[in-house]
């Protein structure tokens, strides 16, 4: 699935959508930061900011021209979880969802495609695999304990390497592009209002003050097991910032809002302040995690 289309640089000269070019090398610089809000007292969210790295180094062979060649490939992994359930249920559900993706990353995903014509569906097809598991996982625990049944949580990641953005998702977490002073959101919110607005029985205008808009229909875990993973592939340019958040975040501060702290503050660590300082200052009536990636051009200095 091919997230909204996000315009692309008229200054740019390669055509990194021709799997024959090769794609520009950016580098992430990445902040995360999670935080209870004014109102409740426990945490129920979760995130992650992981590197991958797979490294080469030929220190003696017998061929001379390979004797100091030295190959490697990073990526990235973020992800937000937003967790739900009573008595502590809904910390435990993001926790083990972000241990199964985890531990997935480390023992079966295959995540070094070919640079120059990355598999993005395979990847995603990998990801949604490794969602499955962690939705498989949640509800082994709560049929083991009664205290946990019902515990679910929202699950949104993305994985970069070079120019490519995988993005899977399944919740009420959000997952947006910055790019050119515009704010894109890549996801769905997996909510009854949502789903009313796409179908047209509510008014985009209305969602908002709606009485279900926080009732969401398709979780990790939950009460049944089985969740859709919503998948997209995005190619990355030079500045674009990568934000992925929970509700507590989306819920306080417009997407407007959004925008301007991240078109006035560069750094991801500055940004995921300001952004913090907002929604609490707004009420902060919800657990906030926020996670701010800048991509740029490798030989930046």
């Amino acid at each position: 699935m091919i997230a909204p289309h996000l315009p692309k640089d008229p200054n740019t000269e390669t055509d990194t959508d021709t799997p024959s070019c090769p794609r520009p090398s950016l580098t992430a610089t990445s902040f995360g930061v999670t935080h209870p809000g004014r109102v409740r007292t426990a945490n129920e969210d979760q995130f992650l900011i992981a590197e991958l790295a797979k490294t080469m180094r030929v220190w003696q062979t017998s061929l001379p021209a390979r004797q100091t060649q030295r190959g490697e490939e990073r990526g990235h992994l973020f992800l937000v979880a937003d967790g739900m359930g009573g008595h502590r249920a809904g910390e435990r559900a993001s926790e083990l969802a972000v241990l199964a993706i985890e531990q997935f990353t480390l023992n079966t995903f295959r995540w070094f495609f070919d640079s120059n014509a990355p598999d993005a569906q395979r990847v995603l097809t990998q990801f949604q695999a490794a969602v499955q598991a962690a939705d498989a996982r949640i509800a082994e625990e709560a049929a083991e304990n009664p205290a946990l049944r019902g515990m679910g949580t929202t699950v949104t990641m993305a994985y970069q390497l070079d120019s490519q953005l995988c993005i899977v998702h399944a919740g009420d977490s959000r997952a947006y592009v910055y790019r050119n002073d515009v704010l894109h959101q890549l996801t769905q919110d997996h909510t009854v209002v949502a789903d009313m607005v796409r179908a047209g029985t509510l008014q985009p205008e209305d969602a908002a003050g709606h009485r279900l808009r926080h009732v969401v229909t398709n979780v990790v875990g939950g009460p049944e097991e089985g969740v859709f993973v919503e998948a997209h592939a995005v190619e990355l340019q030079a500045g674009d910032r990568l934000l992925l958040c929970s509700d507590g975040l989306t819920e306080m501060v417009s997407n407007d809002a959004i925008a301007e702290v991240l078109r006035n503050m560069a750094g991801p660590e500055d940004a995921c302040q300001r952004l913090l300082d907002q929604a609490n200052d707004a009420g902060g009536r919800d657990n906030i995690t926020i996670v701010v990636v800048r991509f740029d051009p490798t030989d930046a200095g």
